[in-house]
């Protein structure tokens, strides 16, 4: 039987964490070149460090020349998203950093898996695991711990850039352990938080007085009790963040990008990849599925896996484990899933309309939990495939 009574913790970081600029800045070279041509591919991978930014990877238009003249723009991108994140350091800014562009070309064998032909449909962009999660106990049916843990960051990050506390720094990091009983989140049993501060005065009772409140803020009412433990800046001073204090690289918070720990991961990480790489569309794909199917009433907790093969078009597999919440069986909701939405990578960014420059803005605070926007993006939150997947089952 699974524990009903525990501690469960998760982490997130900000958008100024090292590994966070780097999703951002891969994720808006794939906007540019997705806003040029929907059809795009794109693999780049970011590198940061003091004073540097290297690019790699590849990408690929139908237009050859063009190709050319949006490298020329790629280092014009790199310095705006730094400039968003807010990093003007004397050894990371956002005008003077040193930028590595080393983008080619996509490889033919990989695309002529991919890609489709008149004998066949366009293939996943590499084999691989993919896991979608969704459970009620938040309104928005993600785990409570990594929720939360975003939405403390994400309302920092808000204060701190309208200017309403201006010693805060970009990088940042948050813990939060929730503590469940009988299977639900009842309250926090400690906060840990770090975050860069631009006053070396400052002492970590000083940034607890700064953003205490604001963390009261966006915890549910009650979960903060005298018994809660904190801790602000534990280790004193952190006035040198994001690059020039640690190097960062795209793809290396994985489990922040998706449930916390709360549920699997396939191992792909997300940012900067076109959509025609399943790592990316067929993990939201199964984050939409597994919340329409608790969005339907068909369970408490659902997690789902979906698994391809490089140039195969439908999945090898469908997987529902709905961890004994279920009102229907299991291999009737996979059966259930397959009839009501086409898992082919082409099947997948058609229903979520994925072939659009909406990425920038998932490289921080979470891929999943978010709301969907009107012009498309996170349209993998949206629940309107819930009524259908009920009739299905």
């Amino acid at each position: 039987m699974t524990r009903q009574d525990y501690i469960f913790t998760s982490e997130s970081v900000s958008e100024g964490h090292p590994d966070k600029v780097c999703d951002r800045i891969s994720d808006s070279i794939l906007d540019a070149f997705l806003a040029e041509e929907p059809e795009a591919r794109v693999a780049c991978e970011t590198f940061a460090t003091t004073n540097r930014v290297v690019i790699g990877g590849e990408v690929g238009l139908s237009d050859q020349k063009k190709l050319a003249q949006y490298m020329e723009r790629v280092p014009d991108i790199v310095r705006a998203a730094i400039k968003d994140i807010g990093y003007e350091q004397e050894k990371f800014h956002h005008a003077t950093v040193e930028i590595t562009n080393l983008l080619h070309e996509q490889s033919a064998h990989i695309a002529q898996g991919v890609n489709a032909s008149e004998s066949k449909d366009e293939g996943a962009g590499d084999q691989g695991i993919m896991f979608g999660y969704a459970t009620n106990e938040t309104p928005d049916l993600m785990p409570a711990p990594i929720q939360y843990a975003h939405a403390i960051l994400r309302r920092l990050a808000e204060v701190r850039k309208s200017g309403q506390e201006p010693t805060l720094g970009p990088d940042a990091k948050s813990q939060l352990s929730v503590n469940y009983h009988n299977g639900k989140p009842v309250g926090v049993s400690s906060i840990v938080l770090s975050t860069q501060h631009l006053d070396e005065s400052q002492t970590s009772d000083d940034i607890r007085k700064i953003v205490e409140p604001y963390i009261l803020e966006v915890l549910p009412q009650g979960w903060v009790t005298p018994e809660t433990v904190w801790h602000v800046n534990p280790t004193g001073k952190f006035v040198i963040g994001g690059p020039d204090g640690d190097a960062g690289l795209t793809g290396r918070k994985i489990i922040v990008d998706t449930y916390g720990g709360a549920a699997p991961h396939g191992g792909g990480a997300f940012s900067g990849k076109d959509p025609t790489k399943v790592d990316r569309s067929a993990a939201y794909a199964a984050r939409y599925l597994a919340k329409n199917v608790v969005a339907a009433g068909l369970a408490e907790r659902c997690t789902l896996q979906l698994s391809y093969a490089i140039g195969v078009a439908r999945p090898l597999s469908i997987y529902v484990d709905t961890h004994g919440t279920g009102n229907a069986d299991p291999a009737a909701i996979e059966r259930a899933i397959d009839k009501v939405m086409n898992l082919t990578p082409r099947g997948i960014r058609t229903h979520l309309g994925l072939n659009r420059p909406i990425y920038a803005r998932t490289s921080a605070y979470g891929h999943f939990g978010r709301k969907p926007e009107a012009d498309g993006g996170f349209s993998w939150e949206r629940t309107d495939l819930a009524e259908a997947l009920a009739a299905a089952v």
